[in-house]
């Protein structure tokens, strides 16, 4: 395993509160964060304030239980991509769902600079939808 591998692997594997740490901790003052076309929260967010309030404050707030759980990293030079599984239920409908995704991201000065998100949309929207 390389730094860049463990750097990701730190932002996945901890509790809630550690992976949280540990990724403000990892990401470049100016990481370009983007979320797939299709998911709620679609865009591209830049900077860690961005990041944190855009993506991942909504996800502790409108969801319940939900969970990244990473299967497979794969690492090659500045490039480290995590595959996996979403789970948890949307509040606002009640309904659950378990959707593969996969990261894609960019390691640059031990930081992370970018991250991009391959996602099965389709089973996010059925939790979303009522």
């Amino acid at each position: 395993m390389g730094a860049n591998l463990d750097l990701i692997r730190g932002t996945y594997e901890g509790s809630s509160e550690d992976n949280g740490r540990n990724l403000l901790a990892a990401l470049a003052p100016d990481a370009q964060w983007t979320e797939a076309e299709g998911f709620p929260y679609a865009g591209t967010y830049v900077g860690p304030d961005a990041i944190i309030a855009g993506v991942f404050k909504r996800l502790g707030t409108e969801w319940t239980g939900y969970r990244a759980d990473v299967h497979t990293y794969l690492e090659d030079g500045d490039r480290v991509a995590a595959f996996g599984v979403y789970s948890g239920s949307y509040n606002a409908t009640g309904k659950s769902m378990r959707a593969v995704f996969a990261h894609l991201y960019t390691v640059k000065d031990g930081k992370i600079a970018t991250m991009n998100q391959y996602v099965d949309t389709h089973m996010v929207q059925q939790a979303l939808n009522p």
